[in-house]
């Protein structure tokens, strides 16, 4: 598609793309103070406006409870005024973080004189296809403006009224700092017709980033003629090695699993090595039940269920892939090291996997062998996280290997382009 000008007979989607794209082009050589300025009237904007946003935000929870919703996805979805105001600590931190653009990737002098510079650039217009969460709509508004990006937010229709009420306080708050408001935009329309509008708007968007679960991400990836970056789920492994620390294990297990089980770094599998399951899996499933965390166990793990307070079914070959999102976990008893490499190979998606183990030599064997954007040693899998990571908030967790993998930060969001600079020089 070309960036040909807007028309009247457009849809509303493409003409939101098209005045997408002339802010970008206005926000893209932006000193960072005045992104920051931005960002800073942003942030005042959501605490000073949070009971409007609220207020949104509960017709949304109001019809997501009345159509059944898990309360999983309900909190998810629910934004309280301290939710609002970390939302609004987030904006501030991104604020405080270096501006990418214009940052040297590398330069030289070439041997013919001429000053060659790799220098990074926005990407231009950035699509962003997301669920339930409406702390999205702010984190990618956020980490887009100051990157240099304008974009294109398409909510799920569950967040319908909060991801509309929280774009036009961001709207409002970047047009009273002197920028474009089209910098942020919420897709127009609320059918499928206008997510399949924004993924055909090549030539108008330069990249989609889809957040939500498996099917979401797959339509997009299988379906857009925009480039995608893929943003994963996350079937995220616990090991606890034959040599491991018991307290820390239950802890790193626990933490991991339960300490919020609707996000994607969340543990979804925990694996035992043989030689420590005696000690450990009594302690860890009493540890589970105290958590309410339910457990999908191989025969191995079953052996132990009755002496516990475990709530304890038996997995099946589905267990090993699903991301449950909620109090449940698979577990399994594995002979080796090489064993739970093996299952976490077959049954990963690539997020984050974590080894328990005092042992440098195991540590040093799993983070060679296992294959994910992020694998822990004694830590936790819910650190694989931007904010955690020092990134500010992030806009997704790519599980992919061209451009971008892991928490996506600000240099993410950014391309590179040459500068050559020469004096008279020609070939």
């Amino acid at each position: 598609m070309s960036a040909q000008s807007p028309n009247e007979n457009m849809s509303p989607v493409l003409q939101a793309a098209h005045r997408a794209r002339t802010a970008a082009a206005e926000i893209a050589p932006l000193p960072r103070a005045a992104k920051d300025d931005a960002l800073q009237a942003i942030a005042d904007a959501l605490e000073a406006r949070t009971q409007e946003i609220v207020e949104a935000n509960t017709l949304d929870i109001t019809k997501a409870r009345e159509a059944g919703t898990s309360e999983t996805v309900v909190d998810r979805l629910t934004l309280t005024p301290e939710r609002v105001r970390a939302i609004a600590s987030d904006v501030r931190d991104v604020a405080a973080l270096p501006d990418p653009v214009g940052e040297v990737v590398r330069g030289s002098t070439l041997p013919n004189g001429i000053d060659l510079r790799q220098v990074r650039v926005p990407l231009g217009v950035v699509g962003i296809i997301y669920e339930a969460r409406p702390n999205v709509t702010v984190d990618a508004a956020a980490l887009c403006l100051k990157s240099g990006n304008a974009v294109l937010l398409r909510g799920s229709s569950s967040a319908y009224e909060s991801n509309t009420a929280l774009v036009q306080v961001l709207r409002d708050a970047v047009a009273e700092a002197g920028l474009p408001a089209d910098a942020i935009q919420l897709v127009p329309g609320e059918s499928r017709d206008s997510v399949q509008e924004l993924m055909r708007a090549r030539g108008l968007v330069d990249v989609l980033i889809p957040r939500g679960g498996a099917s979401l991400i797959r339509t997009v990836v299988e379906q857009s003629t925009v480039p995608v970056i893929e943003t994963g789920t996350g079937n995220c492994h616990v090991y606890v090695d034959a040599q491991a620390d018991l307290d820390m294990a239950v802890d790193i297990l626990i933490n991991s699993k339960a300490s919020r089980p609707s996000v994607c770094n969340a543990a979804e599998t925990l694996l035992v090595h043989r030689d420590i399951a005696d000690a450990f899996l009594p302690r860890a499933l009493d540890a589970l039940a105290d958590a309410g965390v339910s457990v999908h166990a191989d025969e191995r793990v079953l052996a132990y269920a009755e002496a516990t307070k475990a709530t304890v079914v038996p997995a099946t070959a589905e267990d090993w892939e699903t991301e449950y999102l909620s109090y449940d976990i698979a577990a399994a008893v594995v002979d080796s090291l090489d064993a739970a490499v093996a299952h976490i190979r077959q049954w990963t998606s690539g997020h984050t996997e974590a080894i328990v183990t005092t042992s440098q030599a195991a540590a040093r064997r799993f983070t060679q062998l296992v294959d994910s954007t992020t694998v822990a040693v004694n830590a936790s899998t819910r650190f694989t996280d931007g904010g955690q990571f020092g990134f500010g908030a992030e806009i997704g967790i790519s599980t992919q290997k061209l451009h971008a993998r892991g928490p996506m930060g600000l240099p993410e969001l950014t391309s590179t382009k040459y500068i050559v600079t020469g004096d008279g020089h020609i070939r």
